[in-house]
């Protein structure tokens, strides 16, 4: 399953970068984050940090570890996470959408998750087509509150 979602931020791409990789403290930004704990912080950069993120999906919490597996500064960062027999993939990107200094920003949400084992891939061929749409849903919502959070302050 792919999906993605972008979003219009009346701010400037570094000042919505510095919000997304601020990732200890996005239970504060992102409404359907209940807890998070950074497991490990690398010594430079963002690439290898890791935490263990608790979420309401569905109406249940769930809670899975991820880690950042790639990223350029001010342009994108991918995230990694393998549960029930899957393995997920995000990535947040970033275009300016003015040349001026303080322009507006397109920041997109991509998702992607390929099942690895035979149950998942018989449950994801069952319930993709019934989950996507919720899925699509749910990632806007985050970047709707990653919005209302930078154009607030």
């Amino acid at each position: 399953m792919e999906i993605a979602v972008d979003i219009t931020i009346e701010k400037p791409k570094e000042l919505v970068w510095s919000a997304i990789i601020d990732i200890e403290n996005a239970a504060g930004m992102i409404s359907s984050i209940i807890d998070l704990d950074v497991l490990n912080q690398p010594d430079n950069g963002i690439v290898g940090l890791t935490w263990k993120e608790t979420r309401l999906m569905f109406g249940q919490e769930a809670s899975e570890v991820m880690w950042i597996t790639a990223a350029v500064e001010n342009s994108y960062y991918c995230t990694r996470a393998e549960s029930h027999g899957a393995v997920y993939i995000t990535k947040l990107s970033l275009k300016e959408t003015s040349e001026t200094k303080g322009g507006s920003t397109v920041l997109t949400m991509s998702f992607g998750s390929e099942a690895q084992t035979l149950l998942a891939k018989v449950m994801s061929a069952c319930t993709g087509i019934f989950i996507r749409p919720s899925m699509k849903k749910a990632l806007h919502k985050d970047l709707s509150d990653i919005k209302e959070y930078l154009e607030r302050s």
